[in-house]
């Protein structure tokens, strides 16, 4: 059978594009928290010394924008000067401004629902994916997952005080090996993590191995898997000290590591009638479930919306060739027990929630979070009854 590889990344909370993303996503909350009916578009770019927040909000409460950027640095570990940016000392510019009235009108009086809900229209244009499969207990590709882990236990590594060398910026990268669909081992994993410049990079390498590499891999790494640790060497000046960070660069890693098609919309600083992200989101859930429902091993999701109007202009499923039934059937019984109208998903995954900041980090898909409301499968039961018998195979 043929054998094929695939690659994820991930980045950690001290990356400036992950910075830049958890600074939108927690101004986003701060004005859902007071007013849940608020339109937010909010973009943040980071670079030493100063973080800049714009973007376009229609909301009637006040968010002091400064508190809640500075809060977010501080949180994320740049809380000492040695690292060269610095929550207290760095400049924060808020460029805030007012909401199109255009685009607002066009959201609030939607056109093309006729059902309950059809008073929210689509925030934006444009094509989102949602995917699932049986790689994992979540449902995830095992590239993304391991990613994410990685990554994930440097942070906690660092907070613990367990490696007290390390510094809030990172990146991981997993390639794994498949025959068919099926992975079979990691055949290589490069891992760069900021660290204090006294540390040597022999210690580096043995204490990043013993603490997160092996407990992370486990038994997917074998004798053969190449090991690549801070492979240009010292890794001491990161974070915006070291490179500008943009909200939304980091698309791949929010979602499912190159398995599956993206739309090019960013998720972090936008509220839920904007479709790039809770329309992504209900993807998600319709792709889950129907893996999760056992109608096909690897689900993939695809809507697409026209800014103003409610109902999703094409909504389609596809198997990959793994279905129990034909893609058209499978699509439309996505279609008839998923409502993917902007205000019937909102209401069906509770969106004017105050919760997004979290996702900002470790990717939006594959959590278990009890916020993360689209990662659950209660339709399943409702997915196979709505597909004919006469269509499974």
């Amino acid at each position: 059978m043929e054998r094929t590889y695939r690659t994820a990344e991930s980045v950690a909370e001290g990356h400036p594009d992950k910075l830049a993303d958890r600074v939108s996503d927690a101004i986003l909350d701060a004005i859902v928290a007071e007013d849940p009916a608020a339109h937010v578009a909010c973009e943040t770019l980071v670079t030493t010394g100063l973080v800049i927040v714009g973007g376009e909000i229609a909301t009637h409460t006040y968010v002091d924008v400064g508190a809640v950027a500075r809060r977010v640095v501080r949180d994320a570990g740049y809380d000492r000067p040695e690292y060269g940016f610095h929550y207290a000392d760095c400049g924060v510019l808020n460029a805030i401004k007012e909401q199109s009235r255009e685009i607002d009108r066009a959201v609030r009086e939607a056109t093309g629902g006729g059902r309950r809900g059809a008073d929210v229209g689509a925030g934006d244009q444009g094509v989102m994916y949602g995917y699932a499969c049986q790689e994992t207990e979540a449902l995830m590709p095992l590239p993304i997952s391991l990613a994410h882990a990685l990554i994930r236990r440097l942070a906690e590594l660092r907070r613990e005080g367990t490696l007290p060398f390390l510094r809030p910026d990172g990146k991981s990268l997993v390639t794994v090996a498949y025959e068919g669909r099926r992975p079979l081992r990691v055949s290589s994993v490069v891992l760069a993590a900021q660290h204090d410049p006294k540390v040597d990079q022999e210690t580096l390498r043995a204490e990043l191995v013993r603490h997160v590499l092996d407990p992370v891999l486990g038994s997917w790494r074998d004798e053969e898997t190449l090991l690549f640790v801070n492979s240009s060497g010292a890794f001491s000046i990161g974070g915006p000290a070291s490179d500008t960070g943009m909200t939304g660069r980091k698309l791949t890693v929010d979602t499912y590591g190159g398995h599956t098609g993206h739309g090019g919309g960013a998720f972090s600083g936008k509220d839920p009638t904007k479709v790039d992200r809770s329309g992504a989101y209900f993807a998600r859930c319709a792709a889950k479930t129907l893996v999760a429902a056992g109608l096909a091993e690897e689900a993939e999701v695809q809507v697409t919306y026209a800014i103003g109007r409610s109902e999703p202009l094409t909504l389609t499923a596809t198997s990959r060739g793994t279905g129990r039934a034909p893609d058209e059937a499978l699509s439309a019984a996505v279609r008839k027990v998923f409502d993917f109208r902007p205000a019937a998903i909102i209401e069906a995954l509770n969106l004017l929630r105050p919760i997004y900041e979290p996702f900002a980090c470790y990717g939006h898909f594959g959590r278990s979070e009890p916020e993360a409301t689209w990662e659950t499968t209660n339709l399943a039961e409702d997915l196979l009854h709505a597909l004919p018998r006469s269509a499974r195979r």
